[in-house]
């Protein structure tokens, strides 16, 4: 176990080295709330923040694409995909990219076994990672909306899990080949961010274009419902960032006030671009803003320091503005609620971004170029850390572009065929698949 905390950089913090082989219940404590406010942002904020900008008669499937995303990928990661991700394969060249079965349905873990990473139950991390594994599906979901079968997208959900995710997050977070590179990734800009922002952009191309898509108005639901996803996801990033320390100490305060910091100024900063471009600062710009300052900071929260934090968010902004607003008309794809604008670029941008702003300091660092370069009394290797961020978001992006394709063909062939019929589209959703209204007036 002190093998793996050394790696993740957590023997640099005293007081978490000392209650590794004991039971801390103030970090079990923050684990389980984490775990709790990182669920809420799936079945609560990511559902409401798509369902609200979804036109009415789809505002309903667009809910139900995300929960039963959540409630699949739980499923799945406790068969497989936690085994996949966090365990070892028996041999040492698969190892570098996804896990063995040892761990399947959680064999050999047991109620009073500690966490690899941290003073509090191995159960707690297991729950805490199955919360990341179901957003990042459910992210996707965004591009595929209005015009995606049920059937398709849960058969998709789960056999993406473990042909897609899990290895992404065993490359990085699980002992494969990125990880013993040193690549830098807090809380997922590359793990959750990336990989369901590009998934959502593959599904939305091979989908195609939702009928009418730049001929006929879209108007959202509600933006009113996109404002209260938006804060509900704020609300539980707290988890996702601060979570990420594993234990109540100091970079989770660390992770915490640069989780703040960078959101605030993003937000402020898409208001101001839309006050510039459009002469209208809207509501909609706000929370979209909020959420791609969150995106942004993900993977740099524990990181760096304020200043970084006030960069990383602006610009995060200004990249993902530049993706909804400019590339996405230049190429003419129907993302339809921008899952590749904000969560693939400013989780692209964030990633990146970690070596030039990281604190020079080898307690908040992780295992790495730059860390290896302080300790040794060097020049800080920016250069060599920023390599090593490339070579992950490459080796990522690619990953997700072959399986996510793969794993689309396989759900719709297993369906049928992916894509609802004309009539069910003109009909909506909600009608024409789970016979419901989202409102009854």
């Amino acid at each position: 176990m002190k093998k793996l905390l050394a790696l993740l950089g957590i023997l640099a913090m005293p007081t978490l080295a000392l209650a590794a082989d004991k039971l801390d219940t103030g970090d079990t404590a923050w684990m389980m709330i984490s775990t709790a406010l990182v669920l809420l942002m799936t079945p609560a904020g990511l559902a409401l923040f798509y369902g609200g900008m979804t036109r009415a008669k789809n505002a309903l499937n667009t809910y139900s694409m995300v929960v039963g995303a959540f409630l699949v990928a739980m499923v799945v990661w406790v068969i497989a995909g936690y085994s996949m991700a966090f365990g070892t394969n028996a041999s040492a060249t698969i190892n570098n990219f996804v896990g063995g079965l040892s761990n399947f349905m959680l064999d050999g873990i047991k109620y009073n076994k500690l966490s690899d990473v941290g003073a509090f139950p191995a159960y707690v991390f297991v729950a805490f990672q199955g919360t990341f594994a179901a957003i990042t599906v459910a992210i996707a979901s965004g591009s595929a909306i209005e015009r995606m079968k049920f059937s398709s997208w849960l058969v998709f959900v789960a056999v993406w899990g473990l042909v897609v995710y899990a290895p992404i997050a065993h490359m990085i977070w699980g002992g494969g080949i990125l990880m013993s590179d040193g690549a830098l990734d807090f809380a997922g800009g590359t793990v959750v961010h990336m990989n369901g922002g590009l998934a959502g952009l593959v599904l939305a191309i091979l989908l195609g274009k939702r009928v009418g898509y730049n001929k006929v108005a879209m108007k959202p639901f509600s933006i009113i419902l996109t404002a209260l996803g938006a804060a509900l996801l704020w609300f539980g990033w707290y988890g996702f960032n601060a979570g990420s320390a594993f234990g109540a100490n100091e970079i989770a305060g660390l992770a915490l006030l640069t989780t703040t910091v960078a959101t605030a100024a993003a937000g402020l900063a898409w208001v101001v671009l839309e006050w510039i471009v459009y002469k209208k600062p809207t509501l909609l710009g706000a929370a979209s803003g909020i959420v791609a300052g969150l995106v942004a900071i993900t993977p740099a929260a524990g990181f760096v320091g304020v200043g970084g934090a006030f960069i990383i968010g602006i610009v995060g902004t200004i990249i993902a503005f530049f993706g909804v607003v400019k590339l996405k008309a230049m190429f003419k794809y129907d993302d339809s609620l921008d899952a590749f604008g904000v969560h693939f670029l400013a989780g692209l941008w964030g990633a990146l971004a970690v070596p030039f702003f990281a604190l020079q300091n080898k307690d908040t660092l992780w295992d790495g170029p730059l860390k290896a370069s302080i300790e040794a009394g060097k020049a800080p290797d920016v250069m060599g850390q920023f390599m090593v961020q490339l070579k992950s978001v490459l080796i990522v992006g690619a990953w997700t572009l072959i399986g996510t394709i793969v794993v689309y063909f396989i759900a719709s062939i297993l369906t049928g065929g992916a894509r609802v019929d004309s009539e069910a589209e003109e009909i909506g959703l909600d009608e024409a698949i789970h016979g419901e209204k989202g409102i009854n007036l």
